[in-house]
């Protein structure tokens, strides 16, 4: 790799095959969309966050390639795949010849953002689980029959829209989310995302932030 940004590690051919493996998995296993598209979307929003709290443009970028990079360990198991995802991902970027510096920040990030077994300990990982950890959407459902949905798939289709807001003045960090409550409940959406949530309170005060979450307008927490 020629240089180390963000874009090169987005085109890298052998990465994306990786990436779209694991997405193809979790699809035969049942699992929402993981591809490149969500992959992009983390990273992009990951950037977002700390550019909005004043990072420097250096920690920005890495909070990018962390987030594009997070889910590398779903082509090899879903179980302990931020673990795996972290390995795969520190050779490839000593391969690409990254600053160790650099390559210990993002490895952090990946091998934290699982709600099973990891938490925020830096901004880079705070923004990286805030990025995937509200990508709810209704897009995300593979699973076109409604009849055969899963809790996981009520959830996620009933997501018309979910959009993540910075107020740095007030220092806090909002889930807006927009529910078709005729399709999920907010009692079903808790008793899938309620760990999630939990984690991304603990990653907005690792930043400085207190999270929100509305639903259809009203505060849910």
């Amino acid at each position: 790799m020629k240089k180390f940004t963000y874009e090169n590690v987005m085109n890298a051919k052998e990465l994306n095959i990786y990436l779209e493996q694991g997405n193809e998995v979790l699809g035969v296993l049942g699992y929402t969309e993981h591809s490149r598209r969500h992959a992009a979307k983390v990273a992009v929003t990951a950037g977002k966050i700390l550019k909005k709290l004043g990072y420097d443009e250096h920690t920005v970028e890495l909070a990018r390639i962390a987030g594009y990079m997070h889910d590398l360990g779903n082509c090899i198991n879903r179980v302990d795949h931020a673990h795996t995802g972290a390995l795969m991902a520190f050779q490839f970027l000593r391969h690409w010849g990254a600053p160790p510096e650099d390559i210990a920040v993002i490895i952090t990030a990946i091998g934290q953002h699982d709600e099973g077994s990891g938490t925020a300990v830096d901004p880079v990982s705070a923004a990286l689980i805030l990025a995937d950890k509200t990508d709810v959407r209704r897009n995300r459902v593979r699973n076109q029959v409604k009849e055969t949905f899963d809790k996981h798939d009520q959830v996620n289709y009933a997501a018309i829209s979910s959009k993540l807001k910075i107020d740095p003045s007030k220092k806090v960090i909002t889930l807006e989310i927009e529910l078709d409550e005729t399709i999920c409940s907010m009692m079903d959406y808790f008793e899938i995302f309620l760990q999630r949530m939990l984690m991304c309170k603990r990653a907005a005060e690792r930043l400085g932030l207190r999270f929100k979450m509305t639903a259809n307008g009203n505060k849910i927490c």
